[in-house]
C-alpha cells in the first residue's frame, strides 16, 4: 500500500526560519544553539538529560470530512501521550476547537493555555485518495516546524495517523519514530497449565489485532527481521521436535529452517535479514549455529559443554552477544559473528539471559533474575553501564523499537493470571501498559514499515 507524501509550506504571510529547515539531529544541535534567543522559542526535549518534563501540546480536532479528521488527530493524541514525552492538553483547554488550517493560528491565546506545541491538520478525499495534512507550530516562536502531506487509499488512514505521530516525534526529540510499526507476540488463552499459544500481530498501539497461526502448534519466541516483514519463531507440535519456522506476514508463506535431528530454539535474524543464528540442542548442552537463508549453509559459532542460547546480531553485523551458562550460570557474552573466542560482559549479582541489541549499537537489554524477581535492563556491549529500567515478580523478553529508545517485554503478576506487554524507555523513567486482546508474552518490535521491504 502506497503512502506518497509531500512538505507543506507555512501559509505564504508566514516567514521561514531557517530552524525549520532542519531535522533530526541538526534541530537539536540548533536548538542549542539557538537557546538563549527569546525571539526564537525552542520547541525540543533533549533526551540525553534524563530528566525531562513531558511538554505541553495541544492537538487540535483535524478538519476534513464526516468524522475522518477527529479519528486522526485522536490517534495521534494516543500516540504521543503514550511516548511519555507528551502531556497533550484535554480539548476542553484549547483556545481554538479547529484552528485555520491555512492560516495562523492565535499564539497569543494559545500561550495563555500552556501548550508549548500546536498541531493542526485536516484529512479530504482527493479523488480515490485520502489527502491528509498536518503542520506542527512552535507557540512561542509563532513559527511553522514542521508541514508534510500525504496521499494514500483511505484503508491507510491509521498508518497515516502514526506516520504525522512519527514526524512531530522526531522533530521534537531528535529522535527516530517508531509510532508505524507492529509488533508480534505469543497470545495465550486457556487455563494456565494448558495454554493455546497462537502467533499474533498488531500495530503498535493494540490495534488491529489478527492471528498468524491458529494454535495447533504452541509456538515461542518469535523475532522480527530488521529490514522485512518476516519473522521467526520456534513451533513445537505434540509428539514432535521444536523447529525454527520464517514466517512471511503479508504471503503467509512459512517455511522450516533446517533439516536438524534435534531441538532447535531462539532464533534471531541478522541484521541484512538473510541470516538466523539459532542455538541446537544435543544431548544436555547447546550450540550456537548461524544458517544462511540462501544457501542453506550453516556454520558452528560455540562448541562447548554448556548451554549456550539467544543470539543477537549487532545492528553492523559484526558480533554476536549470548546466554550461557559456561561460568556456572546465566551470564552475557559477546564474539565475533564467525564464532571464536567469547569475553563475559555481565558480572553483577544474578544471573543474566534473553539479551537484545539496540538497533543503535550502543546498548544490550536483558532479563535479569534475582533474588527480588526478574528486572529489564541495560549495559553497554563492553558490559559497563548496568542500568536496571523496570522490576518484578515475573519480566522477560525485551524487545527493542526500531529507535532504540523503547523496549517491549512482557509482566506476568503470578498466581493463575498470565502475562501483559509494557514498554518502557530506556532512561527508564516512562513505562506504559501495551492493550493486547488476552495474555500476551513474546513481544518482537517491526522495523518501521515505511522502511521494510515486504
Amino acid at each position: 500500500m502506497t503512502i506518497v507524501s509531500a512538505p507543506l509550506a507555512p501559509p505564504p504571510w508566514q516567514p521561514v526560519s531557517r530552524r525549520s529547515l532542519l531535522t533530526g539531529a541538526a534541530a537539536l544541535a540548533a536548538a542549542q544553539a539557538l537557546a538563549a534567543s527569546p525571539a526564537l522559542a525552542q520547541l525540543v526535549i533533549d533526551l540525553r538529560k534524563g530528566t525531562f518534563q513531558p511538554m505541553p501540546i495541544a492537538i487540535a480536532d483535524f478538519g476534513g470530512e464526516g468524522d475522518m479528521g477527529p479519528r486522526v488527530s485522536g490517534i495521534i493524541t494516543n500516540n504521543l501521550k503514550r511516548s511519555g514525552y507528551f502531556n497533550p492538553l484535554p480539548r476542553e483547554r484549547h483556545a481554538e476547537r479547529t484552528p485555520a488550517f491555512d492560516g495562523v493560528p492565535n499564539f497569543e491565546a494559545w500561550k495563555a493555555t500552556g501548550a508549548q506545541g500546536l498541531v493542526v491538520g485536516r484529512v479530504v478525499r482527493d479523488g480515490a485518495r485520502l489527502r491528509s495534512e498536518f503542520r506542527l507550530w512552535d507557540i512561542g516562536s509563532g513559527q511553522q516546524l514542521a508541514g508534510q502531506q500525504y496521499f494514500t487509499d483511505p484503508n491507510n488512514m491509521r498508518r497515516v495517523a502514526h506516520i504525522i505521530s512519527d514526524a512531530i516525534y522526531t522533530k521534537v526529540t531528535g529522535v527516530g519514530g517508531f509510532f508505524d510499526t507492529r509488533v508480534v507476540f505469543v497470545d495465550e488463552s486457556g487455563p494456565k497449565e494448558n495454554r493455546r499459544k497462537r502467533l499474533a500481530l498488531m500495530d503498535q498501539d493494540g490495534a488491529n489485532v489478527r492471528y498468524l497461526t491458529n494454535g495447533d502448534v504452541s509456538v515461542v519466541t518469535p523475532r522480527y527481521s530488521p529490514v522485512s516483514q518476516e519473522v521467526t519463531y520456534m513451533a513445537q507440535r505434540l509428539g514432535e521436535q521444536p523447529r525454527v519456522h520464517v514466517l512471511n506476514i503479508e504471503s503467509g508463506a512459512r517455511q522450516v529452517v533446517g533439516n536438524f535431528p534435534d531441538m532447535t530454539s531462539s532464533p534471531r535474524f541478522s541484521p541484512n535479514g538473510q541470516a538466523i543464528a539459532l542455538s541446537l540442542q544435543q544431548g544436555g548442552n547447546s550450540n550456537l549455529y548461524a544458517m544462511n537463508l540462501g544457501s542453506r549453509s550453516t556454520t558452528r559459532l560455540t562448541d562447548t559443554a554448556a548451554i549456550d542460547t539467544s543470539p543477537s546480531y549487532s545492528p553492523d553485523g559484526t558480533q554476536i552477544v549470548f546466554e550461557s551458562d559456561r561460568g556456572g550460570s546465566q551470564q552475557l557474552y559477546v564474539m565475533g559473528a564467525g564464532g571464536g573466542a567469547a569475553k563475559r560482559i555481565s558480572f553483577q549479582q544474578g544471573s543474566y539471559s534473553q539479551p537484545a541489541w539496540s538497533p543503535k549499537g550502543e546498548l544490550i537489554a536483558f532479563t535479569k533474575r534475582g533474588s527480588g524477581g526478574f528486572a529489564i535492563g541495560v549495559m553497554r556491549p563492553d558490559g559497563s553501564g548496568e542500568r536496571i529500567l523496570t522490576e518484578g515478580f515475573h519480566n522477560e523478553s525485551p524487545s527493542f523499537a526500531p529507535n532504540g529508545q523503547y523496549i517491549m517485554f512482557f509482566r506476568d503478576p503470578g498466581g493463575q493470571s498470565g502475562g501483559k506487554l509494557y514498554m518502557v524507555d530506556i532512561t527508564g523513567r516512562v513505562e506504559q501498559p501495551v492493550p493486547t486482546p488476552a495474555f500476551a508474552s513474546d513481544p518482537t518490535w517491526s522495523p518501521l514499515l515505511t522502511e521494510a521491504r515486504s
